[in-house]
């Protein structure tokens, strides 16, 4: 048995903790990339600049060689290995990053797909067409020598290629019981949000193929299992109890990729806290939505990542993400005909919905709030999750849509040029403010082009304009897609955060590509337009409503 895990262990038979807080286990079992003094040492001499460099690097021999001979050279200089010594053993015994992939392009790729016939701007109709080679780019499969030697890589093995988000982020997405944070071994403890079955709807919106749920709808049904058994959380209002969703990881030590920072907070609080700060950091790495004032408002310390209380909120965004799946599922279950498991599904479907409209919607207002679990209140600060469930159809009032719009006027995200903001908080954080990403575009895009209002599918088509230009400006001054954007002058690459903004980068290309398929007939390269004040929204809408009536 690994030495810490030993350790662990026999504390907890002994019942005792690490000071006030009992121990956790670490995010998986391996000394090198998860725990361990080897892992402890290299990351927190800093040999690289992304802590994420040194734990996707593969082994060059067995781990228990590369254990054996570091465990010598710390021991003969007192557990602290001079740097230039260690970065000697880590060139000796490990390999760049990024080796164990290969370049892969779909068997389906088409160099000109019938979409980019439908944009009339020329300069837009060039620019998806660059954005669709980057696919090719993004485009990796596995050598053999990680089937064969596993235990060299931090990668988990898949014998299907797959697209990379690009950038620091060189692995896959992929299910193992649920869809892990990454497709390698110190993320296996942490979810992505729960998207797969979004995933497999539209696969079969575009292919019909039935043989493909049927061979995959067990899959599909684990990832929802793995939810309801460990992240469900009961919340008691006005005498009534309702299950919903939240964020959780109760896992210790930093995380990995990110260690010296995590290390460093930790070093801020007292011994006992030290393991539950972890924890909460790898919840928040969960939610997607690292880091955010959205997991840190309530807290004794709203203003420093070290109050984090991720899994003390229920999320939004991730109970409109299962009230969706939980209607795709019974819907993909009636197609297979099982109807019982139909049934089931569409009860907690509407079990979830109830819980959404007690919990988190606030009439008002005109939107959900994340609910806080210790001050047992809404979080009314804006976030474009606020609007997942007008997105994922999670609501039973039809009037939701003209709230929805309201609530976007009445905090004035209107009135943004360049994207809509993902907090109006600046913490310095890369999920607050002046930062823009392409999934919460998507979000309230999409929700509000759903509605049956015209004024809310104008509002829509607008926002993705803004978008649209925001992207297309900064890709032709850097030749580059980027993972977020800072919109608070003109658009540039996004900042903030733990990391340099990335370059890729799959999301930011995808909704893209989407915008330009849905609207592409009417967006325009030129110069961009401010929305006017929501009392003159109107009449800012009315000609273009007029010219898309006319021009249908």
């Amino acid at each position: 048995m690994p030495g810490r895990t030993w350790k662990l262990c026999l504390l907890l038979l002994l019942g005792l903790g690490l000071g006030s807080q009992e121990a956790l286990p670490p995010p998986c079992e391996s000394e090198i990339y998860c725990h361990g003094e080897l892992l402890h040492q290299v990351q927190m001499a800093k040999l690289y600049q992304d802590d994420k460099q040194f734990v996707d690097m593969p082994l060059s021999i067995a781990p228990e060689q590369v254990l054996q001979t570091f465990t010598e050279l710390s021991r003969d200089h007192n557990h602290s290995i001079p740097r230039e010594q260690l970065q000697a053993f880590v060139q000796e015994h490990f390999q760049a990053k990024g080796q164990e992939l290969q370049p892969w392009t779909p068997a389906d790729w088409k160099d000109s797909p019938q979409f980019l016939q439908k944009i009339s701007d020329a300069k837009l109709r060039v620019w998806a067409g660059q954005l669709h080679q980057l696919w090719k780019k993004l485009g990796k499969k596995m050598k053999p020598e990680v089937l064969s030697h596993p235990e060299r890589f931090s990668l988990i093995y898949s014998e299907h290629p797959f697209i990379v988000p690009g950038g620091r982020f060189v692995e896959f997405y992929y299910c193992y019981g649920h869809v892990p944070n990454g497709g390698r071994v110190y993320y296996l403890q942490r979810s992505q949000p729960p998207l797969l079955t979004l995933m497999m709807d539209c696969y079969l919106t575009h292919t019909n193929d039935t043989t493909f749920l049927q061979e995959n709808i067990e899959t599909l049904a684990l990832e929802l299992d793995f939810w309801t058994k460990n992240r469900t959380v009961s919340v008691s209002l006005e005498g009534k109890n309702y299950l919903l969703n939240r964020y959780y990881v109760p896992y210790g030590g930093p995380r990995p990729e990110s260690y010296s920072k995590d290390a460093e907070l930790a070093d801020t609080l007292p011994e006992g806290d030290r393991e539950a700060l972890w924890a909460e950091l790898k919840a928040g790495a969960e939610s997607g939505w690292d880091f955010s004032s959205r997991w840190l408002i309530g807290g004794p310390n709203p203003n420093s990542l070290s109050g984090i209380r991720t899994s003390k909120l229920v999320p939004v965004d991730l109970n409109a993400f299962l009230c969706q799946a939980e209607e795709l599922m019974s819907k993909f279950y009636s197609r297979l005909g099982n109807d019982s498991q139909a049934t089931k599904y569409r009860t907690l479907r509407a079990q979830r919905l109830a819980a959404l409209n007690a919990v988190l919607w606030d009439e008002e207002t005109g939107a959900w709030f994340d609910y806080d679990l210790e001050n047992k209140k809404k979080n009314q600060e804006f976030y474009p999750s606020n609007l997942t469930p007008l997105w994922a159809g999670c609501f039973s009032d039809p009037g939701v849509a003209d709230k929805a719009l309201k609530y976007l006027e009445d905090s004035r995200i209107l009135t943004y040029q360049y994207g809509i903001p993902t907090s109006l908080q600046k913490t310095g954080q890369q999920w607050d403010s002046p930062n823009a990403w392409a999934p919460l575009q998507d979000l309230v895009i999409r929700g509000l082009a759903k509605a049956p209002l015209p004024r809310a599918q104008e509002v829509a088509f607008q926002l993705a304009q803004n978008w649209i230009r925001t992207n297309f400006d900064v890709y032709s001054q850097k030749s580059a897609m980027y993972e977020k954007y800072d919109i608070s002058n003109g658009g540039q690459p996004g900042g903030g955060g733990e990391y340099e903004v990335q370059e890729g980068f799959g999301w930011t290309n995808g909704v893209v590509l989407m915008l330009l398929d849905r609207y592409g007939d009417r967006l325009t390269s030129g110069a961009q337009l401010a929305f006017l004040e929501p009392h003159c929204l109107a009449a800012t809408l009315l000609p273009s409503l007029l010219f898309s009536l006319l021009s249908r």
